[in-house]
């Protein structure tokens, strides 16, 4: 059965629990001795593996240590972390288009490697103000979301300042079909589709495309979004999820490499989207 998107964040905290009590099961310790290694209240130990207690960063490096296996540290850290945050329903932030755009700021000002990989539309760094403006309308009316759509169009063309630089790369990925897809009127998308040709020209950005008729190892589930090895964003229809367990974000960099393999880039790329062009002419 499903679970109910309400409920995520109490089940992210609850996994971490399960996970401390299966650590201490498999250690042969009892909470007691846990407890008394650690100088902790035996209570406390109770709390922690019922997940009435959020583990703190020390909580879980002590707990881990003295079970014998610190290899864990990483993982559950980054997942104590995020509980909170890795399950956002758009509801919560949509009163404002301006604010969801500025959601991650911190988050791009600190990446140094950024890897797209869409299969419905053009990637965020790449649209132009009318295809923005396309995307934040349709988002406006379906979810009954803000409706300050020229402020988030600005606040989203300000975020490509954190992929200029030589220190910077961007890496995108997209569908053949997301050229071909119209959703919007096909002035809108013939702009954005000669932005494309002319952004290719950026050092800093490579922008591979995945020919429909191109063999591949994987099959495509979602799109989704790679910031260094820190963060994975999905956008879904009702939410936006957060990955940030080392070994999560590895699949992920692991399926972005699969899927390049079947791109092409250069003038084979080109070739794709003046064939759009040519179609919507």
């Amino acid at each position: 059965m499903s679970t109910s998107p309400s409920s995520s964040a109490q089940q992210a905290r609850q996994a971490i629990a399960d996970r401390l009590r299966e650590i201490l099961r498999d250690s042969g310790m009892t909470a007691r001795a846990l407890a008394r290694q650690a100088g902790w209240d035996e209570t406390k130990c109770s709390r922690l593996v019922n997940g009435r207690t959020p583990p703190s960063d020390a909580d879980i490096r002590t707990w881990c240590q003295i079970c014998g296996v610190p290899d864990e540290i990483p993982d559950l850290i980054a997942a104590s972390r995020s509980a909170g945050d890795a399950y956002v329903e758009w509801r919560r932030v949509q009163r404002s288009q301006k604010r969801m755009q500025e959601m991650r700021l911190t988050l791009y000002e600190e990446t140094r490697l950024f890897r797209f990989y869409c299969c419905n539309v053009v990637p965020w760094p790449l649209q132009t103000p009318g295809y923005m403006r396309v995307l934040m309308t349709r988002f406006s009316e379906f979810h009954s979301a803000g409706t300050d759509i020229e402020a988030g169009v600005e606040a989203r063309l300000a975020r490509r300042r954190f992929l200029a630089g030589r220190n910077r790369r961007c890496a995108m990925l997209i569908e053949e079909s997301v050229l071909r897809n119209r959703i919007a009127a096909d002035d809108v998308m013939a702009e954005q589709l000669r932005h494309m040709l002319t952004a290719m020209g950026q050092a800093n950005l490579s922008l591979g495309i995945i020919p429909m008729s191109a063999p591949r190892k994987q099959v495509v589930t979602e799109t989704f979004s790679i910031y260094d090895e820190a963060r994975v964003f999905i956008e879904l229809v009702s939410a936006a999820v957060t990955i940030t367990q080392p070994r999560e974000i590895d699949l992920y960099v692991r399926y972005f490499a699969e899927l390049a393999a079947s791109a092409v880039y250069g003038d084979q790329a080109r070739a794709l989207i003046l064939a759009a062009i040519e179609a919507l002419e």
